[in-house]
């Protein structure tokens, strides 16, 4: 006989759009919510929203989301009886699922037991193993030493991928190539491994050549009824984390979805599990497929299936926590349409996907699409947490479909303050093998000089328009009693950094308000048919069009043709630049991050290219290097330190003996 254990009041552990996400859903279904907040999260959205919310600690993710007592000692002090993780932070951890069942809150998830066992990957897959689903070849043993792992990535034979036994997200993951180059890589995954999780075990794998990533959607209730909802292809990723997520996958026939839909309800049903869960696997350029791990929790890209199947995820999570037994069976569950999810992420593409942290000027999300988000025009993008800031869904009778909504409305998105990866998101749909339904976990790999490609006639254009805007906004043109801007007889000079790179050109008022730009030698036709607020009408070449803009002093956001620039009026600028590329022997940390590693003292000889300190920033560890060679000169930092972008952190004296 199974109880029911029902609750009323849900304490989410976790922040932004998740919160919000699952804050819907208890709402509709007449549960009151509780948020809990970071110091730095105090003004969020998922904060205000909530019917009740509590302070937990400082920014730092150990000191706040990751507190277990203080997460309890919330839901005590609020009334909650249940709590939902989210996903990340604890939403895996066995410790944390078993504090709420001995506080007396209901967990919305599986069981501790069911947690530990997928949580250790090399027992998961022996589990797995033995419950006939198909693995990968490799070596998960308790032997941790540097000589036994490196005899069997003999064994297995290379490329060897080396993956945090606790791990997840990419996360003390390695793909070593070689012998030659195996012994330092283990070290990196190691290190980052026991940073992340506090546990530095690893599992080996052979590595399969350019498979896709396939996964895996399982319901399961404490009445012994289990379904699936189908696959989910999250193959175009970027170090081994995912980007680009779609429902069900271009390369999975029915056939092969049923005999990967059994495996995964095999795997479920082997461990007792209870609640929402994912099988992952990889699948070979042969259809043969081959069990990676399962996620003991919602998925970040679980709107795909909600928007093929008509099935609110977050509400199923909630009957079966309750004791409810699943409403459908196998046979039930339908498949509509063709579904992609896009993971904007605060980072530069171009600088190796490098976090970004700092203020969102504005926020304008596209009408038309699913966005979960928890952003707002001024809103601050932390350095303590994920770098992912949002999430776009389209859903369409077909692929094609889908892939033209979404990019029609990532291309209307207007987020302007911080990096984001809105332009390269925009190139990977639109790229011929993505829209082939061709991607692989290689897609970005194989296609980084297109997807990453500069584009100097994007920038040529933006800098024109922003002479105009810059110009219209300033106040300083005289003009008529009636209100039109008097001829300038002298042309402007202009002088913009773009993105970070240089232009020069000149700006030429004729008359009402139109204008002769040049840029670098290329002469621009723009004419100004409307200013509005934060919105822009004008002619360029003769092509009428929109552009959106923020204006700070001299500094100019502008979304146009769909995508963002950042423009720097040095013309007018009195501010000194950082120098570029370390020419001041300086090395100054290139994001808001933690000291997690220095790997020079003062007085060393040092190489150009050397690393010297580490940060770890949005839950991955960057390198900094040596801008030059010579001698350590100066350390300005400590490990444990927080450090703000920008700051000096080494100074090499050059050709010091």
């Amino acid at each position: 006989m199974t109880s029911a254990t029902p609750f009323h009041k849900i304490l989410v552990a976790n922040r932004g759009e998740i919160a919000l996400r699952v804050m819907r859903t208890a709402r509709a279904l007449g549960y009151r919510t509780v948020a809990v907040y970071s110091t730095a999260d105090a003004g969020a959205l998922h904060v205000a929203q909530a019917d009740q919310a509590v302070c937990i600690g400082e920014p730092l993710p150990a000191q706040s989301y990751l507190c277990v007592p203080a997460i309890i000692e919330a839901a005590r002090r609020t009334g909650a009886d249940a709590v939902h993780p989210g996903y990340g932070f604890l939403a895996e951890n066995e410790a944390f699922a078993r504090a709420c069942r001995e506080a007396g809150l209901v967990f919305i998830g599986p069981s501790p037991e069911a947690i530990a066992a997928m949580g250790d990957k090399a027992g998961a897959k022996r589990r797995m193993s033995e419950a006939g689903v198909p693995c990968i070849p490799g070596y998960q043993g308790e032997d941790q030493g540097e000589e036994r792992l490196r005899t069997e990535a003999g064994r297995i034979g290379y490329p060897v991928m080396i993956k945090a036994s606790a791990g997840g997200g990419g996360r003390g993951m390695r793909l070593a190539s070689s012998d030659d180059e195996f012994a330092a890589l283990l070290g990196s995954a190691k290190s980052e491994a026991r940073g992340a999780f506090g546990d530095d075990t690893v599992i080996l794998e052979r590595a399969i050549a350019a498979p896709r990533h396939i996964e895996i959607q399982v319901f399961a209730d404490r009445h012994g009824n289990a379904i699936h909802l189908g696959e989910r292809d999250c193959s175009v990723q970027r170090r081994h984390q995912k980007l680009i997520e779609e429902a069900p996958s271009p390369a999975v026939t029915p056939e092969l979805r049923e005999r990967m839909g059994a495996a995964a309800l095999a795997a479920v049903k082997a461990i007792g599990y209870e609640g929402a869960g994912t099988l992952e696997f990889l699948l070979d350029a042969e259809g043969r497929f081959y069990f990676m791990e399962m996620n003991t929790r919602l998925q970040v890209e679980h709107p795909v299936t909600e928007a093929i199947t008509g099935l609110d995820l977050v509400e199923l999570q909630l009957r079966i926590a309750a004791g409810e037994a699943l409403a459908l069976t196998q046979a039930q569950v339908r498949f509509d349409g063709h579904a992609i999810e896009l993971r904007l992420c605060a980072e530069d593409a171009g600088q190796g996907f490098m976090p970004q942290s700092g203020t969102l000027a504005l926020w304008q999300p596209p009408e038309g699409l699913r966005v979960e988000h928890a952003l707002r025009s001024g809103a601050e993008i932390p350095p303590w947490y994920d770098s992912m800031i949002g999430k776009l869904i389209a859903h369409g009778r077909t692929r094609e479909e889908a892939r033209r909504r979404l990019l029609h409305g990532l291309e209307a998105l207007v987020a302007l303050g911080v990096t984001t990866n809105q332009l390269f998101l925009g190139r990977c749909l639109a790229h011929p093998a993505f829209a082939a339904g061709e991607a692989t976990t290689a897609f970005i790999a194989q296609h980084a000089d297109a997807l990453l490609a500069p584009d100097d006639a994007a920038h040529l254009r933006a800098a024109a328009v922003a002479a105009v805007l810059l110009h219209e906004t300033a106040g300083e043109h005289r003009r008529q009693p009636g209100g039109r801007a008097l001829t300038h007889s002298l042309a402007i000079p202009l002088r913009f950094d773009v993105d970070g790179r240089r232009h020069a050109g000149r700006l030429q008022l004729r008359e009402q308000q139109r204008f002769d730009v040049d840029i670098d030698g290329n002469a621009v036709e723009l004419a100004m048919v409307r200013l509005d607020g934060d919105r822009a009408r004008l002619v360029c070449d003769g092509v009428m069009e929109s552009a959106v803009f923020h204006r700070e002093g001299t500094r100019l956001l502008l979304h146009y043709r769909g995508r963002p620039f950042a423009i720097d009026d040095q013309a007018r600028s009195a501010g000194v630049r950082l120098g570029e590329g370390g020419g001041d022997g300086k090395l100054r940390a290139s994001m808001n991050g933690r000291v997690v590693a220095v790997l020079v003292a003062v007085g060393d000889r040092v190489q150009a290219g050397q690393p010297m300190v580490t940060l770890e920033a949005m839950k991955m560890e960057h390198i900094h290097a040596a801008p030059a060679a010579g001698r350590v000169g100066a350390l300005h930092v400590a490990v444990g330190e927080q450090v703000a972008a920008h700051r000096v952190v080494a100074e090499i004296e050059a050709g010091a003996s």
